[in-house]
C-alpha cells in the first residue's frame, strides 16, 4: 500500500479569508498532461476555464510556480488555484464572538450564514469572515452548525492543535444544549428521550427515519409555553444530520420556520431572511484539551418567534 504524504503548505494566500483549491493528482490514470486531467475532473468548470487560467499562470505547483499548459501528468502532484468567487447576497447579521483566546474562538452565528465554505457560499461564511475581521488566516472550524441554525461555534486558533478540539466532537466530550421554537402540543409527554436510526442520501434534501439500530439520541424537554408556541431545550447525545429537526418533527411539533420538515417547501429567495428556522446552539460545555480549563458558553441570541409568538413575521 502507497503511504500518504501530508501535502506541503499552500504556495498561494487566502483570498477573502478563503483557501485556495488544493488537487492532488492520483496515481494511476491514463492522462499524458496536468491540463488534460483538470478538464476531465473539475467537470463544473466553463468550457475553456481550465485553458485559460494554465494560460495565465493561476494554477501553481508547490514551488509557487505556474504549471506549463503543457505540463505532463505527475502522479501525486499537487496544484492549487484560487476558485472564481459564486455572487453572494450578503448576511446582514454580524458574528457575534462569545470567546478569544490564543487557542480557539467561540463565535455566535447568525442564522443564514453558512459556517464553512461549502457549495455557493464561500466568502458569505462564518469562517471566512472570521478570517477577515480577526486577522487569524490560520482560523479552523472545529466543528460545523447548519446554515440555518445560528448559535454557537468553535473554531481552532494553532494548525498543530486542531486535531485535540476536532476528537473533543468525534468522541462527544462536549455538551452542547439547542433551543427550539415549535407549536405547544400539551398532550406530548415531556420530557423524553427519543432515538431512532436517521439517514440522510446525497442529493436528497431531507434526512428520514428508518428501521434499524438507532445512530441518534436526542432528550426533549418544554421550557415553557405561550399560547400555540412552546420552547423546547434539546440536548443531542450524537450528531447526525438534521438531528433535532427530524425528532421534532416526528413528535409532531416541527420547529417554526423549517423548510424541510414536514414537507419541502419551495425554496426561499436569495436575501430573504424574513422567517429563519427557530433553532439555537444555546450552550456549549467541555474541557479545554490543551489548557485544561473548563469551559461554558452560552449564546446571547434571542429566538424572536418567543419574543413576539402573536403574529410572528420572523427576524434575527
Amino acid at each position: 500500500m502507497r503511504r500518504r504524504t501530508p501535502p506541503p503548505p499552500a504556495p498561494l494566500p487566502q483570498r477573502d479569508g478563503v483557501d485556495p483549491v488544493r488537487i492532488r493528482l492520483p496515481y494511476g490514470g491514463t492522462w499524458a498532461t496536468v491540463r488534460e486531467h483538470l478538464v476531465e475532473r473539475l467537470t463544473g468548470a466553463a468550457p475553456g476555464m481550465i485553458e485559460s487560467m494554465l494560460d495565465s499562470g493561476l494554477i501553481v505547483g508547490a514551488d509557487g510556480h505556474a504549471v506549463a499548459p503543457d505540463a505532463p501528468y505527475e502522479p501525486g502532484m499537487f496544484v492549487w488555484f484560487h476558485r472564481e468567487l459564486p455572487a453572494e447576497v450578503p448576511v446582514p447579521y454580524p458574528v457575534e464572538i462569545v470567546h478569544r483566546d490564543a487557542h480557539i474562538v467561540v463565535a455566535d452565528k447568525p442564522h443564514f450564514l453558512a459556517t464553512t465554505p461549502r457549495g455557493s457560499h464561500v466568502a458569505e461564511t462564518a469562517l471566512a469572515r472570521l478570517r477577515r475581521e480577526l486577522g487569524i488566516p490560520t482560523l479552523t472550524a472545529a466543528h460545523r452548525l447548519d446554515r440555518l441554525t445560528a448559535g454557537l461555534v468553535l473554531f481552532t486558533v494553532r494548525p498543530e492543535e486542531r486535531g485535540a478540539y476536532q476528537t473533543l466532537f468525534r468522541d462527544r466530550r462536549v455538551r452542547k444544549e439547542y433551543e427550539a421554537i415549535a407549536p405547544y402540543d400539551p398532550s406530548l409527554a415531556l420530557p423524553r428521550t427519543v432515538r431512532s436510526r436517521i439517514v440522510k442520501e446525497r442529493g436528497v434534501q431531507a434526512a428520514r427515519e428508518v428501521v434499524g439500530e438507532p445512530n441518534a439520541e436526542t432528550y426533549v424537554e418544554r421550557a415553557g409555553h405561550r399560547g400555540t408556541l412552546a420552547r423546547y431545550r434539546l440536548v443531542p447525545a450524537t450528531g447526525q444530520t438534521h438531528q433535532l429537526r427530524v425528532h421534532l418533527n416526528a413528535l409532531g411539533v416541527p420547529i417554526l420556520g423549517d423548510p424541510l420538515y414536514p414537507e419541502v417547501t419551495a425554496p426561499v429567495p436569495a436575501g430573504d431572511f424574513r422567517r429563519p428556522l427557530q433553532l439555537l446552539a444555546r450552550k456549549l460545555e467541555f474541557t479545554d484539551p490543551v489548557t485544561g480549563a473548563e469551559h461554558t458558553f452560552v449564546s446571547g441570541r434571542v429566538l424572536r418567534a418567543w419574543e413576539s409568538y402573536d403574529g410572528w413575521a420572523g427576524g434575527d
